[in-house]
């Protein structure tokens, strides 16, 4: 089929290229994308239609044919994806194909009725494509012309839903499911991400930031919303007491697995080696070599959980490649307790300086790690007047932040000065 040639007999743009991605086993975004053409309502139908038919286009020519612009509703600043077609002589019905990112609710917790009523609304005045959910945690509700984007954000918002992150702006946060769900869950993630976000919503709906910045709640180190790596705000769940065990429940795993493979499985698998299977099959565990890494009670779900000291570790910094590569979150809380309403204001106040100085000092197109690493963790660290930690350095004589020749030396210092704020001396018993 040659670039050009007109519909088919039934009206349909014929799709030879993206034909070729419904083939093998997987399920394909194509196949989807032809369900809402042949039935959805009419005006869906038309645009998906030239949809299909755009994006065959650009994979005969190799490329893009989207530009941006501006479109937004009242009162907002961002949330809005703008997407203009630039071959819309011959793709009429698809010349606008805006994206409204719509925050989903903490946790990602729906009715099934509030579900119909999204799709309903999106039926009506857009594609009816939906994504649940974009990488940046938003309800995805693609395709829509410019007249109707403000319609399908009222009735949007009459259901209880608001407009996301979009540019220069606080993005929509993401939690995992957490402690509605999960036993591993070591903080209220839901109540968490709420605060936050609520405290700085004026940041998302009217944006005033160099660039994009994320939260990212994760109830443990699993880190289900990968947290570490994809949020400039990164909440960890963890604890700081000793891993829980039920030793008979490791015997019966080793009864039903066999030593050897629990000894492939968790002994030899823990980063530290801080475990041991002694001879009457009981775990042994070294709790000040253990970095909560989660991976043998992910093994041992039964038998081995978190501690009952639960708290958060607050990383900063973490993104995709931009200016100087992908970086992991810095650590830079390594244990707060979040239990308490005053747990939960200290959290916050600590979340809006970070955003104040981001705002302050980062450059135009420059995320806080890129910030960080320009100015140096030092300057970081004593804008959000946060004494150096030893245990924010996991390894310190493999750390380029660290010289090793004075690392003990300088842990000797903070522990005393730390003894003396608490009115103990150096080495007395907590």
């Amino acid at each position: 089929m040659k670039d050009g040639d007109p519909k088919d007999q039934t009206g349909k743009h014929p799709t030879p290229h993206l034909d070729e991605l419904e083939d093998g086993p997987w399920p394909s975004f194509v196949t989807g994308l032809k369900r809402l053409r042949d039935e959805g309502s009419d005006g869906n139908q038309k645009m998906m239609n030239d949809l299909l038919g755009q994006l065959n286009h650009s994979y005969e020519n190799r490329m893009g044919y989207w530009k941006g612009g501006t479109v937004s509703v009242f009162g907002y600043g961002g949330g809005i994806i703008p997407r203009f077609s630039e071959v819309a002589d011959k793709f009429p019905e698809s010349k606008e194909f805006h994206t409204l990112r719509v925050m989903p609710p903490a946790g990602y917790h729906y009715t099934t009725d509030i579900l119909r009523k999204m799709c309903d609304i999106w039926e009506e005045h857009g594609s009816g494509l939906i994504a649940f959910h974009g990488q940046s945690g938003d309800i995805m509700f693609q395709g829509c012309t410019t007249e109707n984007t403000q319609k399908a954000f009222d009735a949007l918002n009459e259901i209880g839903f608001d407009l996301g992150g979009a540019g220069p702006a606080l993005r929509t946060a993401m939690s995992c499911v957490g402690h509605a769900r999960c036993e591993q869950s070591c903080y209220d993630e839901v109540r968490a991400h709420r605060t936050i976000i609520n405290k700085l919503l004026d940041e998302m709906h009217r944006p005033a930031l160099p660039y994009k910045f994320k939260f990212k709640f994760s109830g443990c180190a699993n880190d289900c919303v990968n947290a570490i790596h994809r949020a400039d705000f990164a909440v960890i769940g963890t604890w700081r007491d000793d891993i829980k065990i039920d030793q008979e429940k490791v015997k019966e795993h080793v009864a039903e697995k066999g030593r050897k493979y629990t000894i492939d499985t968790v002994v030899s698998m823990c980063p530290t080696r801080a475990i041991s299977l002694n001879d009457d099959d009981t775990l042994e565990i070294d709790n000040k070599s253990c970095v909560r890494c989660m991976h043998c009670i992910n093994v041992m779900t039964k038998a081995l959980s978190p501690g009952d000291d639960r708290g958060v570790s607050v990383m900063i910094g973490g993104k995709r490649a931009l200016k100087i590569g992908d970086l992991m979150g810095i650590m830079v809380v390594p244990f707060m307790k979040l239990e308490t309403d005053e747990d939960f204001e200290k959290l916050e106040e600590f979340a809006e300086n970070v955003v104040e100085f981001f705002a302050d000092n980062a450059l135009e197109h420059e995320r806080i790690g890129e910030t960080i690493d320009r100015i140096g963790l030092p300057a970081f660290l004593e804008a959000m007047e946060i004494e150096v930690d030893p245990n924010m350095v996991n390894h310190p004589r493999t750390s380029c932040y660290v010289r090793t020749d004075d690392f003990d030396d300088e842990a000797a210092k903070w522990f005393e000065r730390k003894a003396h704020k608490a009115g103990l001396s150096v080495g007395a018993d907590d």
